[in-house]
């Protein structure tokens, strides 16, 4: 783990690199001379960041009111006890990152208490999870996931198409609808293949027409990642060269998915490693036939989630996704 000082001017591309590079490094906010110690952490193996804050002698950390903020107590060097501040959802964490820096400038350079600093920094911020975005992360990574997706399907079928192809923006069960098979693109940063499926028709195959789950797992990428405004810049761009004609449709695809170019886009993500590609019938599911003596006409909407972790690949995919990349 490496030490830096001079925290104030952490950017997120700096944390980026360390977590895309799975190295852990050790950033203090606070003077070397000055208390409480305010240090920012990046844990061993590029999997977590964290805001560490000593703790008086009969001081307690903070609560948090934040289900996916929590806050404890660790004993680090000579006995010196610290909060330790750090998310439970490793997909909100670039905005967990702005987070750790407001509730460390409030220490830092106004010298409130830790409690107060976080409660000014929740209430200003109203909640970590409402955070105002064009996107949500959920979105923008399941947008990057079938991108990936659209591209690899240019490269068998041609741009036109795979954006004719792309139906999933204008309300359809299915991501992707080829002329002999349809396909549902599931993209999570988690550790574990697990995904929400939004009602039954989802994972449910059109007659006569095979259903292709695809499971695609992001990381950080570092330096070496791609942001969705790089992905989609990169796709319009092969459009308006090889299919002008499919532009509009493009265009009006990303519309519908929530892309907005006017946001700020700095989260790069890569392959965490290659797809999962499952036929729908291998894939843990709810189907009409499991529902058939529930009430249905009662039931307006049906969410669940679904884990394929460690399944095997279906053999025979109409699709090649080996070394499947962000374009």
């Amino acid at each position: 783990m490496t030490e830096s000082a001079g925290g104030a001017a952490l950017s997120w591309s700096t944390v980026e690199h360390y977590l895309g590079e799975g190295l852990g490094a050790s950033y203090r906010l606070s003077a070397a001379d000055k208390h409480p110690v305010v240090s920012y952490e990046i844990g061993h193996g590029g999997r977590d960041i964290a805001l560490f804050v000593e703790l008086g002698r009969n001081q307690q950390p903070p609560r948090s009111s934040l289900p996916a903020v929590r806050i404890d107590q660790v004993v680090v060097h000579k006995g010196l006890r610290m909060a330790r501040i750090r998310t439970t959802q490793v997909e909100l964490m670039r905005d967990f990152h702005d987070m750790l820096l407001a509730v460390a400038d409030r220490i830092v350079t106004k010298n409130r208490p830790l409690d107060g600093a976080f409660v000014e920094t929740v209430e200003g911020w109203g909640s970590l999870l409402d955070r105002p975005r064009a996107m949500s992360v959920e979105r923008r990574i399941g947008l990057l996931g079938e991108l990936s997706m659209l591209s690899r399907l240019a490269e068998r079928y041609g741009w036109q198409t795979a954006v004719e192809a792309w139906t999933g923006p204008y309300g359809e069960e299915h991501d992707f609808a080829l002329v002999d098979f349809d396909i549902e693109v599931k993209t999570t940063a988690a550790e574990r293949r697990r995904h929400v499926i939004h009602g039954i028709g989802q994972l449910q195959p059109a007659p006569d027409r095979p259903l292709w789950f695809a499971s695609l797992r992001l990381t950080r990428g570092g330096a070496g990642g791609r942001t969705l405004s790089e992905s989609v810049h990169a796709v319009r761009g092969a459009v308006t060269k090889q299919a002008p004609a499919a532009l509009a449709r493009l265009n009006s695809a990303l519309e519908r998915s929530g892309w907005s170019a006017e946001r700020e886009d700095d989260e790069r993500w890569t392959p965490r490693d290659e797809a999962l590609v499952l036929a729908a019938e291998s894939v843990p599911r709810l189907s009409p036939e499991l529902l058939a003596a529930a009430t249905l006409e009662r039931i307006s909407a049906v969410r669940y989630e679904t884990d394929v972790t460690g399944l095997a690949p279906t053999p025979g995919a109409p699709v090649d996704l080996a070394g499947l990349r962000l374009p």
